[in-house]
């Protein structure tokens, strides 16, 4: 549910050696992408009774995550690199069950209808961004073949957890969404997880009211046939 994408150019040479899939490229350029939003009313489609348990723990709360793209095979998809969530349960669960890189953090997101403001923060560094929407804009599904569509409509996402590769897919309604600008005020959290970060290139966002319907898949383990860059 509301949701903010902050786009990044970055040099596929250093973002490739963090990602075990090749890196899918747009125009021959590789991108990151910062993702804002809020989950609402988590339940599993798989594992009955025990995993819907589990589940309400971790049912509503808000989520900073950093991807890339990649393919794998035929098929292309998300990368997550890290993501942080404000709930320490969430931080044990997600990793052994989807390989999902989470990390403990505090999350203020004020995601309004005009105004868009958030801070995501550690002990000592921060990720922090506002931005303003033009009330003139509609939301619409992105343009087919454009650099919106190639960065937004992703229905794999990938992982890696020591040493354990997976995949699971996604279904939900195209994303209605607009462009904005977007202001980051703070990149310290990125910039000391990433070695690379400094050398990206903000290039654009956009923002989206979310998907009413997502459907998770039970994750796959996949084994990569294909070379690095």
């Amino acid at each position: 549910m509301n949701v903010l994408f902050i786009h990044y150019e970055v040099e596929p040479a250093g973002l490739q050696t963090e990602v075990p899939f090749p890196l899918d490229l747009h125009g021959g350029k590789a991108y990151v992408s910062v993702v804002a939003f809020s989950q609402e009313r988590l339940r599993f489609a798989f594992g009955g009774n025990l995993t819907n348990w589990v589940g309400r723990w971790v049912a509503n709360h808000e989520f900073l995550n950093v991807r890339t793209y990649v393919r794998h095979g035929v098929e292309t998809g998300i990368f997550f690199l890290a993501e942080w969530v404000p709930k320490r349960i969430a931080t044990w669960l997600g990793p052994p069950l989807f390989g999902l890189p989470y990390r403990f953090g505090r999350i203020e997101y004020e995601h309004g209808e005009r105004v868009m403001r958030g801070r995501v923060g550690d002990r000592e560094s921060g990720f922090s961004y506002h931005a303003k929407l033009d009330g003139a804009k509609c939301f619409a599904p992105s343009e087919p073949g454009s650099l919106d569509e190639f960065l937004l409509e992703r229905y794999v996402a990938f992982t890696e957890w020591h040493g354990l590769r997976r995949r699971f897919r996604v279904a939900h309604e195209p994303w209605p969404q607009a462009r904005l600008e977007a202001m980051v005020d703070d990149e310290s959290l990125l910039r000391e997880r990433f070695v690379w970060w400094t050398e990206t290139r903000l290039v654009g966002a956009n923002s989206s009211p979310g998907a009413s319907a997502v459907t998770i898949g039970r994750p796959e383990f996949v084994r990569s046939k294909e070379r690095r860059l």
